[in-house]
């Protein structure tokens, strides 16, 4: 209860402009009672749900704060592209999930070749650190990508480096988080983790929902500050699109009228197609950020793990 709760509350609030919503008040109000409720009995509970007296083994703690990070990562940037293709490109949702097929295929390829790594005796911090740059050059990729006219050719190869940065991060993560536990505690470990990434995912969704709605305000203030009706820029644009409409059969009134909707519906567009781009740089830039704690406090686990192991995880 508490964490849908805070989900439609960071979901929902930007629409109902959160506060004023006694919606979303409640919802709060329930959010935090539900959570702090929920820890207090599973810590009770002789046989929790949940078993949280685990995070109090260090490794566990750092795998689930990366665990979450990565589910954010990867659900928020896969929330963005099908309504980036559908809304802006005017794909089906077939093409869009056909998109993200190739680069899906690619993780389990690369989470085999890293576990056999892992095996070998590579460290998993430099795997993770790797995996972290290269999600980061994938959301800065992105960012300069994306335009009205990006074709699936184009978003190929920066969806395949998105499969290389999850695959190099996926292992390591699972075997940091479970390499110090022992007996039950790897069930109830590889439970958190799970429950964890699912956390993360529903976060992504949702604050990434609400950036963007917001981030589109923000962009189509700034892109409307720099149209004037005295630009000759403006006015020519205008009557061009007067006249094709007239071509059309709209009267003088009804076409210029319409030029101003379809002046609009481009600045829409572009306020929307700004916002996406924004999702994938600062998402890109969060798992840059991620890498000096990485480096700082990941320590090397002695025990391997197969992967077959890390698929059970």
């Amino acid at each position: 209860m508490g964490v849908s709760s805070l989900q439609y509350v960071l979901e929902k609030g930007q629409e109902d402009d959160w506060f004023s919503s006694k919606l979303i008040i409640i919802l709060s109000i329930s959010a935090v009672l539900g959570i702090i409720c929920f820890i207090w009995r599973q810590l009770e509970y002789k046989y929790p749900i949940v078993e949280l007296r685990v995070l109090q083994n260090t490794n566990l703690r750092i795998g689930v704060i990366l665990t979450f990070i990565i589910g954010f990562g990867l659900f928020g940037t896969t929330f963005v592209l099908p309504l980036y293709t559908q809304s802006l490109l005017g794909w089906t949702a077939l093409q869009s999930g056909l998109l993200l097929l190739p680069g899906t295929i690619f993780v389990a390829v690369v989470i085999a070749v890293v576990a056999q790594l892992i095996q070998r005796g590579m460290r998993e911090k430099y795997l993770i650190v790797a995996g972290m740059i290269v999600f980061f050059i994938y959301g800065y990729w992105s960012y300069h990508l994306l335009t009205l006219q990006t074709s699936s050719g184009n978003l190929f190869w920066v969806l395949i480096l998105r499969g290389l940065g999850l695959g190099l991060m996926y292992v390591p993560v699972t075997n940091i988080s479970l390499s110090t536990l022992d007996g039950k505690q790897i069930a109830q470990g590889a439970a958190l983790s799970g429950m964890v990434r699912q956390l993360g995912a529903s976060f992504g969704v949702a604050l990434i929902s609400t950036f963007v709605s917001r981030q589109t305000q923000q962009h189509r203030v700034t892109l409307i500050s720099h149209i004037s009706a005295t630009d000759p820029a403006v006015q020519q644009r205008i009557a061009l699109l007067s006249a094709k409409f007239q071509a059309r059969g709209f009267d003088a009134a009804g076409a210029r009228q319409a030029a101003y909707n379809s002046l609009e519906g481009v600045v829409q567009s572009q306020s929307t197609l700004l916002s996406y781009m924004d999702v994938f740089l600062w998402v890109g830039t969060l798992f840059l950020l991620c890498v000096p704690f990485v480096i700082i406090f990941v320590k090397q686990s002695n025990r391997k793990i197969s992967f077959a192991d890390a698929g059970a995880h």
